[in-house]
């Protein structure tokens, strides 16, 4: 079982994200501690009646800034829990982890492939005092390694966070049958996943060890649009040979791409969807003075952030993968505070200038190299698709050798 820790300053972003998912019908809630009933006398959930719960420790904080606790459990999918083993492992969590008499309310989750548990409280005491953090992480793992055994669950793994969704792995050239593992990638990250634009959209799949290429044009006056995918290694150079959308199916081409981007652009549109994202990236940005740290804080709520560097180390893009809400967003997507210029500014001081182009909280981006690598370097991409897109490629061929045929009829 994996636990995400996040933390913030306005505990009503938290209460109305997940206010949001159980009025979709992708969430309810399990129970509650020490709070009023949280629904009205309608039954629906109450933001309003949340907060009653919590405004008296906020009234009185002294000077605590982030007073939000907001935690997620995430079983294994193989585990197959019921919502009273649930509700057991939640409270004995916020027991051990001092929360027992603090004010809070755990969801139940439905989103994704697998249940999990989201769990809002607050850091501050009934006189307004920060709760004790000490070693917080490393507490939280020791706890949840306490439950996996008590009840039977499946040990964590690091990086599940990246394979917890059906069919999404990394593409692995070694093992063969890359067709298969990239259709299956791809597809699955279709489904899992939010993107508004292309960009975004290859982000993701760099993240999984596949390359996409859009590739439109003109040829003998015919306009052509397509999109090539192939294999990456996990230093994020091309292996093997791409080959053209078709040969996965037509929900992976262009023209469906590009529904797909103004489906994820109406989604993210709504109201509170990126809130949960923006959040994270504020605590971090709040709390982190270097890229690297602020990458791995990331990482640790399963955020993956991605930055995009030119040649003499200026950030100049960013884009973050939220694997846990399936949000593939560009920072200038959240808002001007979380622009490249945002990140540069902020993180102005670190050592900038050693060659890597992108850097994410788990490794090295699988682009990271081919922004600025040096014209001696080879990458099989740029050799078999310099010209255009493979299909308008054979087209091209078929109509030049079908010219000297008749020349040579002629003759």
């Amino acid at each position: 079982m994996v636990a995400n820790i996040r933390t913030g300053a306005t505990v009503g972003g938290a209460v109305r994200y997940n206010e949001e998912k159980v009025n979709r019908g992708q969430a309810e809630v399990l129970f509650w501690n020490r709070m009023l009933d949280p629904f009205d006398t309608a039954g629906r959930m109450s933001h309003e009646r949340c907060m009653a719960s919590f405004e008296p420790f906020l009234q009185a904080n002294r000077r605590t800034t982030n007073t939000v606790f907001h935690v997620s459990l995430n079983p294994s999918p193989e585990d197959r829990l019921t919502d009273e083993q649930l509700g057991e492992i939640a409270r004995e969590y916020m027991e051990r982890m001092g929360y027992g008499e603090q004010p809070y309310i755990v969801f139940k989750h439905r989103d994704i492939a697998r249940e999990h548990l989201h769990i809002v409280s607050l850091r501050i005491d009934r006189e307004g005092r920060k709760l004790p953090h000490d070693f917080e992480a490393r507490r939280s793992v020791e706890i949840t390694r306490d439950l996996e055994q008590k009840y039977g669950l499946h040990p964590s793994v690091k990086g599940q966070e990246l394979q917890d969704r059906e069919g999404l792995r990394k593409v692995d050239y070694q093992k063969g049958d890359v067709k298969q593992q990239v259709s299956s990638t791809v597809r699955s990250c279709l489904r899992h996943y939010r993107c508004a634009s292309f960009g975004e959209w290859r982000t993701l799949l760099e993240a999984f060890n596949v390359s996409a290429e859009e590739r439109t044009g003109t040829i003998d006056g015919r306009d052509y649009a397509g999109m090539i995918y192939g294999a990456l290694t996990d230093d994020g150079y091309g292996i093997g040979t791409p080959f053209k959308s078709s040969r996965i199916g037509k929900d992976v081409g262009y023209e469906a791409m590009q529904r797909y981007y103004e489906r994820s652009k109406t989604a993210l549109k709504e109201p509170g969807a990126l809130d949960g994202l923006r959040g994270k990236v504020a605590d971090g940005m709040a709390r982190c003075s270097t890229r690297t740290e602020f990458c791995e804080r990331l990482h640790d709520t399963g955020v993956d952030a991605v930055f995009r560097l030119n040649a003499a180390g200026r950030i100049y893009g960013v884009t973050f993968i939220d694997h846990e809400q399936g949000i593939v967003a560009n920072g200038s997507l959240l808002g001007r505070n979380f622009s490249a210029n945002a990140f540069e500014h902020q993180f102005h001081t670190e050592e900038k200038g050693r060659g890597v182009s992108r850097e994410s909280s788990e490794q090295e981006s699988p682009s990271s190299k081919e922004s600025f690598r040096s014209g001696q370097s080879f990458h099989p991409l740029d050799a078999i698709l310099e010209l255009a897109d493979v299909q308008a490629y054979e087209e091209q061929q078929q109509v030049s050798k079908r010219k000297r045929k008749q020349r040579i009829r002629r003759l």
